[in-house]
């Protein structure tokens, strides 16, 4: 599934197409996606202004002025695709390009400046909603959230309150939405890596001194993903139709039996099922 760096990636690549745009046209070509689309769907988006993008976790919020938000998920599958005058919105360097079929278009807008942007999605586990602007912090899917990764309210005391006294592992409580927003498993073992912490030590036994280290890591392993447009695993794609290659600077993930490339390290990266997830780690350097 996308992580936050794909998920960021995409919402750059539509900013400059739907931020401030005013929707000419909606056409839903089905009733539903993972969930049936919202009652008036295409009415209360035609002819709306979308008054800029925002991301929270893995979820892309487009405000309108009309007093809702749409809320966009895109699953594992989910993609969009720009079309306009100018040409293909490129939002970064990607290494291949892929091509959408077209009978998995399920929702196309149309903006008054001439651009089309249609969201394609063959398995339909992605979702969109209308929800009241000024409720969106309080619907289920949010309540509940901690703090984004990669902003000033997430540092070491956050992962302080997180950790204290927990048996889990930290891998187990950095997937947890609750502790901070759109981590996934990807970039979990990455930032674990980096900084030397197994993922399977007890949350509450890791030094204080250590989780420092620890939420730098992340946000650095998030803002390089993000910088060259995310790791494409399987179908996912920018809204390009371009891949991302961070996969290509992955040291643990998906590297099972490859030395461990930590300078001195003599270690070779393993792999555990942990919760059902695979974790790639190093037996040797992460303690």
């Amino acid at each position: 599934m996308p992580e936050l760096p794909e998920v960021e990636t995409v919402r750059r690549g539509l900013e400059p197409v739907l931020s401030g745009a005013r929707l000419s046209s909606v056409r839903a070509n089905r009733p539903d996606l993972r969930f049936p689309l919202p009652d008036g769907f295409v009415q209360r988006l035609t002819g709306a202004r979308i008054l800029r993008l925002d991301r929270r976790a893995k979820y892309i919020l487009a405000p309108l002025d009309r007093g809702d938000t749409l809320v966009m998920h895109l699953g594992m599958t989910g993609r969009f695709e720009i079309a306009a005058p100018e040409g293909t919105v490129r939002p970064g360097d990607f290494a291949r390009e892929v091509t959408p079929d077209d009978k998995h278009a399920h929702v196309v807008f149309q903006t008054e400046d001439g651009a089309t942007v249609t969201y394609f999605d063959p398995r339909r586990f992605g979702f969109m909603d209308l929800i009241p602007t000024d409720r969106v912090s309080h619907h289920a899917w949010f309540a509940a959230m901690g703090p984004e990764p990669l902003g000033g309210d997430f540092d070491a005391r956050t992962l302080e309150k997180a950790f204290a006294n927990r048996k889990q592992g930290p891998k187990t409580l950095l997937l947890d939405q609750r502790t901070v927003a759109g981590l996934g498993n990807i970039y979990v073992c990455e930032a674990l890596h980096r900084s030397g912490i197994s993922p399977f030590k007890p949350s509450g036994n890791i030094a204080k001194k250590r989780l420092t280290p620890l939420t730098a890591a992340i946000k650095d392993v998030l803002a390089e993903a993000v910088e060259v447009g995310g790791s494409t695993l399987k179908d996912f794609a920018a809204a390009d139709g371009a891949l991302g290659y961070f996969q290509h600077r992955f040291r643990v993930y998906d590297r099972e039996g490859e030395p461990c490339p930590t300078s001195g390290c003599k270690g070779v990266i393993a792999r555990e099922v942990q919760a059902g997830r695979s974790t790639f780690f190093c037996p040797v350097c992460q303690v």
